[in-house]
């Protein structure tokens, strides 16, 4: 009877043995697989969040570029217009910081004389006021007559005219290809133009007062 028992106990325990033996290994590859899940899901997480890290990187470059703009022109001293060139210069501190080319008068060689020459005033003037609703766009006068030329028209009989403007197109001009022909041929009565986008800098680079020297 014992010798029975004792073949019982060790047959038990020779069955028992190998059913907890792969139970313990399931356990360890369960757990073996769970931390490669976790791996691998980690992983991802850091893969979809790394181009919106990048994007923060960039966007955080760009801010510390734009607390630091480049210095801008707030006012010109004087402006220069060459007829010849067709060339109308703002001018700082003896340095040309903006060029555009003009368009003049159809009879452009020579000082202005009278009204209705079609010519430009050559010599020194003031720009001494504006008027943002022009009908070519913005204008700013030029204070032609000035009194030596008022002194030269009595002499000859004549009126000095006047208005002579810088200004952009005339605001009927919608088309872009006539705007072009414009912009590349004299057209105007004797005032100095440019195109609407230029106008719009000179407009805000120079302030009534400003000194403009127009020369042959």
């Amino acid at each position: 009877m014992l010798s029975r028992l004792k073949w019982l106990r060790i047959r038990s325990t020779r069955q028992s043995t190998p059913v907890r033996i792969p139970m313990a290994q399931e356990r360890i590859a369960g757990n073996a697989d769970k931390l490669i899940l976790s791996a691998h899901l980690e992983a991802a997480r850091q893969a979809r969040a790394a181009p919106f890290i990048l994007i923060a990187i960039m966007v955080a470059m760009l801010a510390g570029c734009a607390s630091q703009p480049a210095p801008s022109i707030e006012r010109v001293d004087s402006v220069i217009v060459k007829k010849g060139e067709r060339k109308l210069q703002l001018v700082q501190g003896g340095k040309v910081l903006r060029e555009y080319r003009v368009a003049l008068g159809d009879n452009p060689r020579g000082h202005k004389m009278q009204e209705g020459d079609e010519r430009t005033p050559e010599g020194s003037y003031i720009l001494d006021w504006r008027n943002p609703r022009s009908s070519y766009y913005k204008s700013i006068h030029v204070s032609y007559p000035n009194s030596m030329d008022q002194l030269v028209a009595r002499s000859l009989g004549v009126n000095p005219g006047g208005m002579i403007m810088i200004h952009g197109r005339p605001n009927w001009l919608t088309s872009p290809a006539v705007a072009r022909e414009y912009d590349g041929r004299d057209w105007t009565n004797g005032c100095i133009a440019v195109t609407n986008e230029e106008m719009d800098e000179i407009w805000r680079l120079v302030r009534d007062g400003t000194p403009i020297r127009i020369l042959p």
